[in-house]
């Protein structure tokens, strides 16, 4: 499964634009966000995608959760979204 990660400077429109490109070609997407301005990006960028997948008949469903990353040599906590079609 690929995965996209989003910052808190990501612009939504873009990362739901490759939500949708990953989604129509793989079937499903993890989106990874690490803080509270990141996760508000990602979710923007989540509901967009489905609105940009709604035409083609696509149901984009998000289920979060928890998992650990690594920045900089760090183990942080990230929220990860797994996207995916109904």
């Amino acid at each position: 499964m690929e995965i996209l990660k989003v910052s808190a400077r990501s612009v939504p429109n873009s990362v739901a634009g490759a939500i949708a490109a990953v989604v129509r070609q793989s079937g499903s997407v993890e989106v990874q966000a690490v803080g509270a301005g990141a996760a508000n990006q990602a979710v923007k960028s989540i509901a967009i995608a489905r609105g940009f997948l709604a035409p083609a008949g696509i149901d984009l469903i998000c289920i979060p959760a928890f998992g650990q990353v690594m920045i900089n040599d760090d183990e942080r906590t990230a929220i990860r979204f797994i996207c995916e079609p109904r």
